[in-house]
Parts: structure tokens; sequence; C-alpha cells
């Protein structure tokens, strides 16, 4: 075979491939519930306890926070990103989505009652 021919059979192998993969679930992270989610991804960003930080980059505080208070903000930030943020739509399934906007909105002296569910997220795609 050429060398023209096998560039051009292994960039059809690598299109088909990555067409499957966007077929695939979009679940690519490992942890499952907020609290692991949230330490696995979030927490290097955002600090333990959600307090934020300033260097590199801006991370704002998700402590005390009220834009947390209407749940469409955060699943938007989630999944769209903003700013520095990257956009985890295409790589959290809707239920790891509503579960690490749900552990951050009633943690770090968040309280607020309403629950996200995956539904919500899905809706906002």
């Amino acid at each position: 075979m050429k060398t023209a021919d096998t560039l051009l059979l292994a960039a059809t192998f690598v299109l088909a491939a990555a067409a499957a993969n966007a077929q695939a679930s979009r679940n690519q992270f490992p942890q499952q519930g907020g609290e692991a989610l949230y330490k696995g991804i979030c927490q290097d960003c955002h600090m333990e306890g959600g307090r934020g930080a300033v260097g590199a980059g801006q991370y704002p505080a998700l402590a005390k926070n009220p834009k947390l208070a209407e749940p469409g903000y955060p699943i938007s930030v989630v999944t769209q990103g903003l700013k520095s943020m990257p956009a985890f739509g295409v790589a959290m399934s809707d239920q790891q989505i509503a579960d690490v906007v749900n552990y951050v909105r009633t943690h770090f002296g968040n309280a607020y009652k309403d629950t996200v569910k995956p539904e919500d997220v899905k809706n906002a795609r």
C-alpha cells in the first residue's frame, strides 16, 4: 500500500472512532456523586471548601455564593463553561452535572433547598 493510501486509511479510522465516541455516553469521568465529582474535578481550581483562588487564573468562590441560588446558573456554567471555566457538558452525564451542582448548592455555607434533577440538565443543554 502506498503511503498516501495508508494515511487516508488511518485518517478514516480516526474519524470513525471519533464519531463512535461522540455517540457514546457523555460520562467520561469515573467519579459518581457530587462530593466525588467536586473533589476529583472542581476542587483543584475552586479549592477545598469552595473558597476559590487567584493566581494563574481567577477561580470564583463557591462558598456562600448567591449566584448559586438559581439552579439554572450553575447548570449553565458547568455545562457550557464561563470565562476560564471549561465546558464539562461534553464530558459529564446529566446525572453527574446534577449531582455536582446539588453538592455545591448544599455545601460550603450554601443551603439551597431545591434539587436539580438530570432532566433539568438535559433541558438546559
